[in-house]
């Protein structure tokens, strides 16, 4: 079945512990290895540091912290999802990178109520396809949360 770009959007997506979710694929500017990080005193505790990404400080969010997840076991191995959020640009700290994917427009549905506050105030709405459950992440709010 082919679907007409007008009734669909793309989504970069990632995983977090054992969560998939999607970003729009407008808003990812590049996707990099982890970074060397220059530590912030006093930052909100879901920053993870600064990177220098070509001459351009970019803050670095763990993104399990924000969502209220305990770290990764083991070496972290994570990658930076570098993302524009309004007028700035912002890095996000996933476990792995997935597909892209294309979703059509009607088969949205709203946040589940059982989902942790901490999570389901990061979400947009959810998608329920071949990948199982894709959560699309706010990413203006998690920028807005993870700095306050």
């Amino acid at each position: 079945m082919i679907v007409s770009k007008a009734h669909s959007r793309q989504y970069a997506t990632f995983r977090v512990a054992d969560l998939f979710f999607g970003i729009e694929v407008v808003k990812v500017q590049e996707l990099i290895r982890q970074q060397e990080m220059s530590a912030v005193p006093l930052a909100p505790q879901a920053i993870e540091g600064l990177i220098n990404l070509r001459g351009q400080i970019v803050i670095a969010i763990d993104t399990r912290r924000s969502l209220g997840l305990p770290p990764a076991a083991g070496e972290d191995q994570r990658v930076n999802i570098v993302i524009r959020s309004g007028d700035a640009v912002i890095s996000l700290l996933v476990d792995e990178i997935c597909d892209v994917l294309e979703v059509p427009l009607d088969a949205y549905a709203p946040v589940p109520d059982n989902m942790p506050l901490e999570q389901r105030q990061l979400i947009q709405c959810v998608y329920q396809g071949k990948y199982g459950l894709m959560l699309v992440l706010d990413t203006d709010q998690l920028f807005e949360n993870a700095c306050s």
